[in-house]
């Protein structure tokens, strides 16, 4: 059953909701021009087992934009990862002078092209952001560098990846296993597309069970 969070504050400003009666919490957040609506496959199954938090990003199209400050989030940092400098250049500005078609051309990239009802979907949630928050936005999830930042992160870590995705390629993934602090496993998952918590979610939550050892 769903329920709203505490009323009031962050929880509201970000449409948190809470699904499922577990004694454990899991906390989901989806990524760039998505909405909570991302996790709608997976809900279902992972509410049997946790209580499951999801909410909307500051930057999806169902929060105020109000809230939205650019200057909070343009990191000016070096940027290496699966994308030119010059990419990221040519994306911001197709954001800018024609974000409409630079969303449809995109969105199925993005999904992969054997995932058209996946590609649909982004399309729409992606086409509802405000065309200022989505560049300001995209300069932040293209250009922002962390890498010295993996060296401090402790917790055993499970990263689950696509084996064909344009957006963030294999390497990448190794790179995090290699260069966190504690131990860190990397799991391929034998789709395409940077969505399989919609493309492939039978997939992608069979080896969530593995991982956070679910019991039937």
């Amino acid at each position: 059953m769903e329920t709203v969070c505490e009323k009031g504050g962050i929880a509201t400003a970000l449409n948190a909701k809470i699904y499922g009666n577990g004694s454990e919490t899991l906390v989901l957040a989806h990524g760039y021009g998505e909405d909570q609506s991302a996790w709608q496959l997976l809900l279902p199954l992972l509410a049997c087992y946790f209580k499951v938090v999801v909410f909307d990003m500051v930057f999806s199209p169902n929060v105020d934009p109000k809230l939205y400050d650019p200057q909070r989030y343009i990191n000016d940092g070096r940027y290496y990862g699966g994308f030119e400098r010059s990419e990221v250049n040519e994306i911001c500005k197709n954001i800018e002078q024609n974000f409409t078609g630079w969303v449809q051309n995109f969105a199925p990239k993005a999904a992969g092209q054997n995932n058209t009802a996946t590609g649909a979907k982004f399309e729409k949630t992606l086409g509802r952001m405000k065309p200022y928050i989505a560049l300001s936005a995209a300069k932040t999830v293209f250009s922002s560098d962390f890498r010295h930042k993996l060296p401090q992160v402790m917790v055993p870590c499970t990263i689950i990846q696509s084996k064909k995705d344009v957006i963030v390629p294999q390497s990448v993934a190794f790179y995090i296993k290699n260069n966190v602090g504690g131990d860190a496993t990397v799991k391929i998952l034998n789709t395409e597309g940077h969505f399989p918590h919609l493309s492939a979610h039978n997939l992608l939550f069979r080896v969530l069970k593995e991982t956070i050892q679910i019991k039937n």
